[in-house]
């Protein structure tokens, strides 16, 4: 499992989606998360603006990330 660390409190699945290189840009990004193709901590998440925080797990296209905090 790839891990992204951020410096903020949280990020926003699209933009995580794009930081891991698991889509190319925001509007695949869009597209991936409205079709329910995007998993946020186990449940589908449909949500493109859904806040991440540091000890979540997104999952998408067989691949998974977990955020974690800089601090």
């Amino acid at each position: 499992m790839e891990k992204i660390v951020i410096k903020d409190e949280f990020i926003k699945l699209g933009q995580l989606l794009k930081l891991s290189n698991m889509v190319e840009n925001g509007a695949m990004a869009k597209e991936v998360i409205e079709e329910g193709l995007v998993k946020y901590n186990g449940e589908v998440e449909t949500r493109r603006g859904k806040k991440v925080y540091s000890g979540d797990v997104v999952e998408f296209n067989g691949e998974s990330v977990k955020v974690e905090s800089e601090n």
